[in-house]
C-alpha cells in the first residue's frame, strides 16, 4: 500500500490548440478475437510513503467530515438562509425576492430555484405559514424532494466484469476519482482492474499507476498510442482473470470541442466490440467549482455518450454545491458519488438528505 499522493490534474479545464488529444483509431483495435501487444501489464513505480491526508484512517463520521466539506456553500447558502429566516416577519413578495436571490447566487439555477419557490409557495397556501422562521424546513424538505430522485446507487453486481467508462473535462479529477472508485469498491469485496485509457497526458497515466500501487490494483497501460486499444485490452485482462469491475479512463476534453468528441465517441464503440453490453457505466466527473458550466457539460457528454451516471468532486473546495440542484431541475441523471476532500474516504454514494442537513446551519425541524 506504499505510494505517495498522486499528482494532481490540471486546475485549466482548457487545453491549448497544441494540446489536443490524438485522434482515436478503430482500425487499431482489435476485434473480441484477437490479442493485441500493444498494451501490457506496467510494473508498478516504488514510491514513498503516502502523507496521513490521504491514507489516515478518517476520525470523523461521513456526516461530519460531509458537513465540513460543504463548509463553503454553507457559508454561502446555509448562513443566509438563517439570517433570513431567523429574524422572523411576515412572508411576502420582499422575502421571496430575498430567497430567490440566495438560491441563485449558491448555483442552484434559474430552473430549480423557480421550482422551490413555488413549492415553498404552495405549502404555505396547504399549511397556512404565516411566519419566516417556519420557511426552513418547508426549503429543507422542497430540496429533498427535488434532489432524492438522484438518490440511486450504482449497482455492479450485473454483468462481470463490470466496465465503467469515466469522462468528463480536464481538471474534473477523473484520475483521483477512479483511484477512490478502486479502494471504495475493494472495500466492498471487489476485485477491480484499471485501464490507463488517457494516453495523451502522460502525468495521468503515472498518476493511475501511483493508484494502483496502493491499492494492490493491476494497471493496464502503455506508452502514448491508442486509447481504446488499451481499453480493449483491459476488458479481455479482466475476462481472462476474473475481475469484477474495469475502472476506465479517458483523456479530458471540452464539450466544444467537437472533434474530440466524436473521439470519445469511437472509444466508446470500441469498448462494445470488447464487450457487446458494456460500458455498463458511462461516470461524468464534474468539478463542484465548474457551478452552472457543470450543466453545460452534462448537456454535451450526455447528447455524446449517454451519460448514466455523474461523480461530483471536489466539493470542499467550493461555494456552488448548490448545482447539484440545477442538475436535479435541468438534466437529472443518478448522482453516484460526492467527493468531499482529500482522503481516499472522502469519496461516499449520494444520499440527499444528508447533503441537504449538511447545507443548512442547524438541522430543520
Amino acid at each position: 500500500m506504499g505510494g505517495k499522493p498522486a499528482p494532481a490534474e490540471p486546475d485549466s479545464a482548457t487545453p491549448q490548440a497544441d494540446e489536443a488529444a490524438p485522434p482515436v483509431s478503430v482500425a487499431h483495435a482489435p476485434s473480441v478475437t484477437e490479442v493485441t501487444p500493444a498494451a501490457t501489464l506496467k510494473p508498478m513505480p516504488a514510491a514513498p510513503t503516502p502523507t496521513p491526508a490521504q491514507d489516515d484512517a478518517p476520525k470523523l463520521s461521513w456526516a461530519q467530515r460531509l458537513k465540513q466539506g460543504l463548509s463553503r456553500t454553507r457559508e454561502q447558502f446555509g448562513k443566509q438562509l438563517t439570517s433570513l429566516f431567523s429574524r422572523g416577519g411576515k412572508i411576502d413578495a420582499d422575502l421571496y425576492d430575498e430567497l430567490e436571490t440566495i438560491l441563485l447566487t449558491a448555483d442552484v439555477g434559474v430552473d430549480a430555484t423557480q421550482y422551490l419557490l413555488d413549492a415553498l409557495q404552495a405549502r404555505v397556501k396547504k399549511d397556512r405559514l404565516t411566519d419566516a422562521h417556519e420557511l426552513q424546513a418547508a426549503l429543507h424538505q422542497a430540496l429533498c424532494t427535488l434532489l432524492e430522485p438522484l438518490e440511486q446507487p450504482l449497482d455492479v453486481s450485473t454483468h462481470k466484469p463490470y466496465v465503467i467508462m469515466m469522462t468528463g473535462v480536464n481538471g474534473a479529477g477523473k484520475t483521483t476519482t477512479i483511484g477512490k472508485l478502486a479502494k471504495y469498491y475493494q472495500s466492498q469485496g471487489k476485485s477491480v482492474l484499471l485501464a490507463a485509457g488517457d494516453t495523451f497526458r502522460a502525468a495521468a497515466r503515472e498518476q493511475l499507476m501511483v493508484w494502483g500501487e496502493r491499492n494492490n490494483v493491476a494497471v493496464i497501460a502503455q506508452d502514448g498510442g491508442d486509447s481504446a486499444a488499451v481499453i480493449f485490452d483491459a476488458i479481455a485482462a479482466a475476462k481472462a482473470r476474473g475481475i469484477d469491475i474495469v475502472l476506465a479512463d479517458t483523456a479530458g476534453r471540452l464539450p466544444t470541442q467537437l472533434n474530440l468528441m466524436e473521439e470519445i465517441r469511437k472509444v466508446k464503440r470500441v469498448i462494445q466490440k470488447a464487450e457487446a453490453s458494456a460500458p455498463h457505466e458511462v461516470l461524468l466527473v464534474l468539478d463542484a467549482n465548474t457551478g452552472q458550466n457543470a450543466v453545460t457539460q452534462v448537456k454535451a457528454f450526455d447528447d455524446a455518450l449517454g451519460v448514466t451516471g455523474l461523480v461530483l468532486t471536489k466539493l470542499d473546495g467550493s461555494a456552488k454545491g448548490g448545482v447539484i440542484a440545477a442538475i436535479a431541475k435541468t438534466r437529472p441523471h443518478p448522482i453516484r458519488f460526492i467527493g468531499v476532500g482529500e482522503s481516499l474516504a472522502d469519496l461516499r454514494p449520494f444520499i440527499a438528505r444528508e447533503f441537504v442537513d449538511a447545507l443548512f446551519e442547524a438541522p430543520a425541524t
